[in-house]
């Protein structure tokens, strides 16, 4: 690999890093301040919310700039700053502010690099892998020894241990100050008429139907294996493993869909999916069952992404692909992940607790599974999936 690429690969390391402490950790420490399942839903919804509103105004500010790099280092250091908010507070309006804060900017310098990077491998893309693994790498490091962290440190140690990795990102970030992104990055107002082409809503409702399913997994994950009796290092391991196999697939995932097609791979994951959230829901006790279930990442989420992606191609090819992913982000990841972090916080508050919110999330993957299972058979989807 060229040096120059390797500037990418350290952003993604410390990028994800910082994402490996933050995903599955806040909900603990938030827990562990006193509040109430329905707070730390509260968070992880404004967090998914911002998805929706940041990537697209980022882009714009940006793209009028003259030196949209300078941007990207900004919202770098914009993000460690509204995170080292939490340093201070702990009340739960207080709380719900920086998450609203941090969000907005984490959440926006991403997409804005993504385009820096494809931009900067030109015809190159088949490199693009090999830069985004590192960020893989750095997730699976830091989720991997933060459980043990915090179980040394104790739960209000968060803030403090996850800092310097921010502090890390906004350095990896400055070599990228004068880098420049595509003229036009498209958003999801470039992609208002796609929608209305076939197949395409059934196909988003699937993918937010099963971002919701998600969200007892992304939101109460570490809790839930907490209550269940597991320390923070074999929850850390937990997360550990479904990374380790989620780079391990990621390798494999385009012979599997040469081999089996896009298509009938996303019913199967969707299918396994709806069995790791019951095995988790009904078995959270056994270490050894949930090391299974953890396992099952490479399905649910690996080789179901590729397959998403592949899918993507066929229904926003070529100049339409930048505007199709605006769609799915908003869309799924965005709307479906407010939505999951709302539906798991009723039923953690509930008297159903964790299980029931797993339970839930299996629900909703099943009608994901029905919704994709009655699509239209098109001779140009059969052809192409």
């Amino acid at each position: 690999m060229d040096a120059s690429l390797r500037r990418f690969s350290l952003f993604y390391f410390f990028y994800y890093a910082a994402l490996g402490a933050y995903t599955p950790y806040i909900g603990r420490w938030v827990d562990g301040l006193g509040h109430s399942g329905y707070v730390v839903g509260a968070m992880l919804g404004l967090w998914y919310g911002s998805r929706i509103v940041s990537p697209p105004v980022w882009a714009a500010l940006s793209g009028r700039s003259a030196r949209p790099g300078e941007w990207f280092v900004g919202g770098c250091a914009l993000t460690l700053l509204c995170f080292a908010g939490f340093l201070f507070t702990q009340s739960a309006w207080a709380l719900l502010g920086v998450m609203a804060a941090f969000g907005l900017f984490y959440n926006a310098v991403m997409p804005q690099f993504e385009a820096m990077t494809l931009t900067a491998l030109g015809p190159r893309t088949d490199l693009y892998g090999r830069l985004r693994v590192w960020g893989s790498i750095g997730f699976l490091l830091v989720a991997s020894s933060y459980g043990a962290l915090m179980d040394h440190f104790g739960d209000r140690a968060f803030p403090w241990l996850t800092l310097p990795l921010f502090a890390a990102m906004l350095v990896a970030a400055w070599p990228h100050r004068h880098d420049t992104p595509p003229a036009h990055v498209d958003t999801v107002e470039d992609a208002g008429h796609l929608w209305k082409r076939p197949g395409v809503r059934r196909f988003l409702l699937m993918a937010l139907l099963m971002q919701v399913g998600f969200g007892p997994f992304y939101v109460f994950y570490t809790l839930h294996m907490q209550a269940a009796g597991h320390s923070g290092a074999a929850i850390g391991m937990l997360w550990a493993i479904g990374v380790l196999i989620e780079i391990a697939m990621f390798w494999q995932a385009p012979k599997l869909i040469g081999r089996f097609g896009a298509s009938r791979l996303l019913m199967v994951c969707m299918a396994v999916t709806v069995v790791r959230w019951t095995v988790t829901a009904l078995f959270a006790h056994s270490l050894p069952v949930m090391m299974l279930a953890a396992s099952t990442h490479a399905l649910s989420f690996a080789v179901f992404h590729a397959c998403v992606m592949r899918q993507m191609s066929t229904f926003f090819p070529g100049k339409r692909a930048a505007a199709g992913q605006s769609l799915l982000y908003g869309f799924s990841s965005g709307v479906g992940g407010v939505l999951g972090a709302g539906m798991a916080a009723l039923a953690w508050e509930s008297a159903g607790g964790g299980r029931l919110a797993f339970l839930l999330g299996a629900a909703v993957t099943v009608v994901a599974w029905v919704v994709y299972a009655l699509r239209r058979q098109t001779p140009l989807r059969a052809r192409q999936s």
